[in-house]
């Protein structure tokens, strides 16, 4: 059996996948995501406690077979208040019901109900996105972004068909057991609707893309609201969704389970033969390449490109690509088909990727990127990411990364300004080291970085460092960056002149921005108060800004910033924070033998 094996969630998105190009996606199909809420209408519509508008309905008690999985009740249902429980824990519930109440009448079922939320949704996603092929404009920076928007639409439609399809494939009691993987999408699709409207340069252009996509953002942070919000719905229905108070979307945290591969190179007892093959310097020689890329031309193809390109469209297991020493200037991509990939090195400063396409020059911030992980499930180990175009050039990025369930392992992230683009998914690095100067951690990835070295370096003279811009648009998505176990180091000119030169943990780069930092050694060199701001007073009510356990000369938190949204956490919130919980890292960190604590360390 080969190395880092396929994850179970991933042969189920491979199914749904394949599902989906047997179907064509139509507006009453993508996002049914919303037949979550059917077992909160029934709260309403059936309990003999609800404050339903009919005497008769609320004074009888419903068997407990009287729904069933098409969503038709043996009772009378009351579409209004059916609607109200549907958007109650919205942050737009005018939108939610307005669109509802216009779509159905008073003889609709639970299931037309959720048919017509999702009819809306669908168009409105579609609509907003299809509105940048309309841009007509000789400005190449506009053509561009209308260019970038149009990738994302087809990122957000496959977000959406993925999640069609397990619910499809699932059974409506089966449900609440993929609330993570359903919001872990959602929350992807909102980001690609952000990523659109940041393409546009300011002016009128940007202003109509953002206008478009307004109800579409509105009504995907509806639905990520709803699926957020099932656990309080089933707790109160006994309608074959959940009994007694059972959790159902998660249990307790795995504090004391923890996966740590030491000295030794040992895991515990209870993770598979199958499962144990590692992934540090000794463990790459355990994994066997399907191909070799090397510079000299003593393997299989000289570029990294070229193997990717000659990737078979369908594989067993994982798909081993071992990269040389060498410096390979090229910008690379593993796309959307190319799923669980594993690219090794010879080490983070022996096999190197490298390019120099910045912001200055004309090139978007997304498409600078050297290297980009698309495809699900990828792992690079003992690689090096790196962009030269130096601080002078702004924004350039060394590695975007949105496959999710990606993993980082003995890597190395070298660049100025905007280093790594954590961008979506759920990622996790460890033993990773990160160098930047400006907001050189970004994006709204669920990212847990633990045992890394993020290295502060000098930056322009006008200017100041922050290695986390962390950017979650809206506070229903499941998304941030958690800081864990690692180092927070200055290079040596700039510890030179720390003093002159300010650096600090983060800044919200969005409203609702997100990140915690826990059980991690912090240098003198970052300012007492730890964070700035992004622009005046804006993000600074609405953040959600942590930190825990930590230690060092700049971990003091008696001068932190006194904003509403920073707070010092104690133990039992740090542990929400930990890959157990935040990233559900219990489920696949360990099942491929890399090394990860997922409690805390004290």
């Amino acid at each position: 059996m080969s190395a880092f094996q396929d994850f179970s969630y991933l042969s189920e998105r491979r199914r749904a996948e394949r599902e989906q190009r047997r179907k064509r996606i139509t507006a009453g199909s993508i996002l049914a995501v919303t037949v979550l809420a059917v077992c909160a209408v029934a709260a309403v519509a059936y309990n003999p406690k609800s404050t339903s508008t009919s005497t008769s309905t609320a004074n009888s008690t419903p068997s407990s077979s009287s729904k069933s999985d098409s969503g038709s009740p043996n009772k009378e249902f009351h579409t209004t208040s059916a609607i109200q429980v549907l958007c109650s824990p919205t942050d737009y519930r005018a939108t939610c019901e307005s669109t509802l109440k216009g779509a159905t009448n008073s003889t609709s079922t639970p299931k037309d109900l959720v048919l017509a939320a999702v009819s809306v949704i669908v168009k409105e996603v579609d609509v907003a996105f299809k509105k940048s092929d309309t841009i007509g404009t000789a400005d190449p920076e506009v053509k561009s972004a209308v260019e970038l928007c149009q990738k994302l639409h087809k990122y957000a439609v496959g977000e959406l068909a993925s999640t069609l399809g397990t619910i499809d494939s699932q059974h409506l009691n089966g449900l609440p057991k993929k609330v993570h993987e359903l919001k872990n999408w959602l929350s992807a699709t909102a980001t690609y609707q952000e990523t659109c409207i940041d393409g546009f340069p300011d002016g009128d252009q940007k202003q109509k893309m953002k206008t478009a996509l307004n109800k579409a953002k509105q009504l995907t942070s509806n639905a990520l609201a709803i699926v957020g919000s099932l656990s309080s719905f089933l707790s109160v229905i006994n309608l074959g969704c959940g009994k007694g108070g059972r959790r159902l979307l998660s249990e307790a945290p795995i504090e004391n389970q923890e996966v740590d591969v030491g000295t030794d190179g040992r895991l515990p007892d209870w993770v598979d033969d199958d499962r144990r093959r590692f992934l540090l310097g000794r463990a790459t020689k355990e994994l066997t390449p399907n191909v070799t890329v090397a510079k000299d031309g003593s393997g299989d193809f000289k570029t990294i490109s070229e193997a990717l390109a000659k990737m078979p469209t369908t594989i067993s297991g994982r798909y081993v690509i071992y990269v040389k020493e060498g410096v390979y200037e090229e910008q690379a991509v593993v796309d959307t088909n190319m799923i669980n990939v594993t690219m090794y090195g010879d080490g983070s400063r022996k096999t190197v990727i490298t390019g120099s396409k910045n912001f200055d020059d004309g090139t978007k911030t997304f498409e600078t990127a050297t290297f980009a992980a698309i495809g699900d499930g990828f792992a690079a180990i003992a690689i090096g990411f790196q962009n030269t175009a130096g601080a002078i050039k702004h924004q350039a990025v060394a590695l975007r990364v949105q496959s999710d369930r990606a993993i980082f392992l003995n890597c190395r992230m070298e660049a100025y300004q905007d280093t790594l683009y954590a961008h979506t998914h759920r990622q996790f690095y460890r033993g990773c080291l990160i160098l930047g100067t400006v907001d050189f951690i970004f994006g709204n990835a669920a990212a847990v970085f633990q045992n890394c070295i993020l290295t502060v370096r000098r930056p322009l003279d006008n200017q100041q460092n922050i290695v986390l811009a962390q950017g979650r648009t809206d506070s229903h998505q499941a998304t941030g960056f958690v800081i864990h176990n690692c180092r927070f180091t200055a290079e040596p000119d700039l510890a030179a002149v720390a003093s002159k030169i300010p650096s600090y943990i983060g800044r919200p780069w969005k409203e609702y921005s997100h990140t915690v930092v826990m059980e991690s050694e912090i240098g003198d060199f970052i300012s007492p108060e730890g964070y700035m701001p992004w622009d005046g007073d804006f993000a600074l009510k609405t953040l959600s800004y942590a930190e825990y356990g930590n230690k060092g000369a700049g971990a003091d938190t008696s001068k932190r910033v006194k904003w509403s949204g920073f707070k010092v956490i104690g133990r039992n919130d740090a542990i929400t924070y930990t890959p157990t919980t935040f990233i559900q890292g219990d489920d696949w960190i360990p099942k491929t033998g890399t090394p990860v604590r997922l409690g805390l360390f004290d």
